[in-house]
């Protein structure tokens, strides 16, 4: 028997099931999600000086940390009805415990939070689809663990659900594995730590004052001046933050990337998510079967217990 060679591994790697496929219909929510998302989060900066919002420039965080929920659910509702069975959701339920179980080690610590790399491999092994659901329920999971619902809870799990989704776009394994892989998911991983702090910081510049005016939301004011303020302050906030967020989640990567993914890999083959389960009418009862090397029984063997 020959011996499987790289390229024949990649090839199985390609081809191993995933617990969910985005369909048209949830492709068309979550595109919609993300449109009224990036409203969410960037209408300081893309509200003109004669937009309405600015009127409602208090008013607009809440009521979008009020809706984003509903909107994250109807993303998840649409795609586990698109396709996610008993194995999937069970799956979902062990990595989003791992995961929430992860973030209280490090959050609160400069920013170190591990439960990023774990996002990165579990969508890059499971799916776009599977990455969304897993990053909205695990921030979901977590913020409940540790006590950290708020107005913000509904931005992270939207911010974390587009982290997990973009792990399962990058190119697939067929074109890129071994250890070029595992550099890809930790520049990938690195990238997308600072875009979640930055992101995350929008939110809390509109509702958390800035330390001073200099670095302060001021509506009305110009894109220019504004977004002079933004950076500011994501430097005096937020960059060490997300700097030890970055930092760690390529190292255990670089660490423990390799065994992860094929350890998340192999699970993935063996509960065969593509597979159908049909039952066949015509097919023989336990019954029915014959019974071999099966000795007769004699005369008397089962009169039962003498008394």
């Amino acid at each position: 028997m020959s011996r499987p060679t790289p390229a024949n591994q990649a090839n199985r790697v390609s081809r191993a099931s995933r617990p969910v496929r985005i369909g048209p219909r949830a492709a068309a929510v979550l595109v919609l999600v993300t449109v009224i998302g990036v409203a969410a989060f960037g209408w300081p900066l893309l509200a003109d000086q004669q937009s309405g919002l600015l009127a409602h420039s208090q008013d607009a965080p809440w009521l979008f940390a009020a809706l984003l929920p509903l909107l994250v659910g109807v993303v998840v509702a649409t795609i586990a009805d698109d396709g996610m069975d008993a194995k999937a959701v069970a799956m979902l339920g062990v990595l989003a415990a791992v995961g929430a179980a992860l973030r209280p080690l490090g959050a609160g610590t400069a920013g170190l939070e591990p439960m990023f790399f774990l996002m990165v491999l579990a969508g890059r092994v499971l799916g776009p689809g599977f990455g969304f659901v897993l990053g909205s329920v695990t921030m979901f999971a977590s913020a409940l663990l540790t006590g950290g619902v708020g107005p913000w809870m509904p931005f992270q799990m939207l911010t974390m659900g587009w982290f997990s989704l973009g792990a399962g776009l990058l190119p697939g394994p067929e074109r890129i594995r071994g250890r070029a892989e595992l550099l890809m998911l930790a520049a990938y991983g690195f990238a997308g730590a600072f875009a979640y702090g930055v992101v995350m910081s929008l939110q809390g510049w509109t509702i958390i004052p800035g330390e001073g005016q200099a670095i302060s939301f001021r509506p009305g004011e110009p894109l220019a001046a504004n977004l002079a303020r933004f950076v500011a302050y994501y430097l005096a906030t937020s960059l060490g933050w997300d700097l030890g967020r970055a930092t760690l989640t390529v190292v255990l990567t670089l660490a423990l990337g390799g065994t992860l993914l094929r350890a998340l890999r192999r699970a993935t083959r063996k509960a065969a998510f593509d597979a159908p389960v049909t039952f066949d009418p015509g097919a023989k009862t336990a019954g029915d079967l014959p019974l071999t090397g099966v000795r007769p029984a004699t005369e008397g063997e089962f009169e039962g217990p003498r008394r």
